[in-house]
């Protein structure tokens, strides 16, 4: 299959589980997640870790689906949240999404959160933190 612009090389046999081929050969598949080549994702990467607020991020999350299908939930855990850890950052299940873009956004993330704790803190905000005080 020709894609109308450049795609994310194949991943060594056995270092990854993304189902490209498969991916490529469905004419029905969406193959956006393939536009993001390497060095698209390092500039992602470099991006998200230079987030400046949470408008920013949300952003961020509403170009990643519209532009590659990604979607992103960014939520605190039901437990307390202590740390960053706390907050828990997945990238939903996607053919094409190589499983070390899988990890690596999530990292982006909160290298950016630890960078601005207000970002942290108005994710647990918006997610009811100071609700009843």
């Amino acid at each position: 299959m020709n894609a109308p612009f450049p795609i994310r090389k194949e991943c060594p046999p056995g270092a990854c589980v993304c189902n490209r081929q498969a991916l490529l050969s469905d004419p029905q598949a969406d193959i956006r997640i393939l536009k993001l080549t390497r060095e698209e994702e390092s500039r992602l990467l470099a991006r998200l870790e230079t987030l400046s607020s949470l408008a920013d991020l949300k952003k961020m999350e509403s170009r990643l689906h519209e532009q590659l299908g990604i979607v992103l939930t960014i939520t605190p855990s039901i437990h307390e949240v202590r740390t960053l850890r706390g907050i828990s950052i997945q990238l939903q299940e996607q053919p094409g999404l190589c499983r070390k873009t899988k990890q690596a956004i999530p990292a982006a993330i909160r290298r950016s959160l630890e960078k601005s704790p207000d970002i942290a803190y108005a994710i647990l905000d918006a997610h009811g933190l100071w609700d009843g005080t």
